[in-house]
C-alpha cells in the first residue's frame, strides 16, 4: 500500500497529528458555548488514530480501553446527580478565577464531554 511506503505521506501525517491534537483540544472546550464538543472533538482525534493506523506509525492507546473509560466517565457522570437527589444528567457549575485566562466557568458537562471523546476515538 502506498500510504505504508511513502515517505511525504508518512511525514505529512506525523506532521498533521499534533496540529489536529490542538483543534481537538479547542473544539472539546468550546463547544459548550459554540458548535463542537466531545463528539466534534472525539472525530478530530479519531481522523489522527485512522491515519496513524493506515501508514502503519505507533497507535497511542488501546481502543477497548478508551469505550470503556468513555463509557465509565459518561455513566457515573450521569447518574452522580441521582445519589444528590436531582434529575439524570443534571449539569454543576463551578467558576474559578485563573491569573492569566480571567474567570473560567467548569460544570460537569465538560467530564461528560470527555466520556464521549473517549467513546468515539475508541470507536476509531
Amino acid at each position: 500500500m502506498i500510504a505504508e511506503r511513502s515517505v511525504v505521506v508518512r511525514t505529512g501525517v506525523e506532521l498533521a497529528g499534533p496540529l489536529a491534537v490542538v483543534v481537538a483540544t479547542y473544539l472539546f472546550f468550546a463547544g459548550h458555548n459554540q458548535p463542537g464538543g466531545g463528539f466534534a472533538a472525539g472525530l478530530t482525534l479519531g481522523v489522527v488514530v485512522a491515519l496513524r493506523t493506515i501508514t502503519r506509525l505507533q497507535r497511542p492507546l488501546d481502543a477497548s480501553l478508551l469505550l470503556g473509560a468513555g463509557v465509565v466517565i459518561g455513566a457515573l457522570t450521569g447518574l452522580a446527580p441521582l445519589v444528590a437527589g436531582n434529575a439524570l444528567l443534571d449539569q454543576a457549575t463551578t467558576s474559578f478565577d485563573a491569573p492569566v485566562l480571567g474567570t473560567i466557568k467548569v460544570g460537569t458537562a465538560l467530564l461528560f464531554d470527555l466520556g464521549v471523546t473517549l467513546v468515539v476515538v475508541g470507536l476509531f
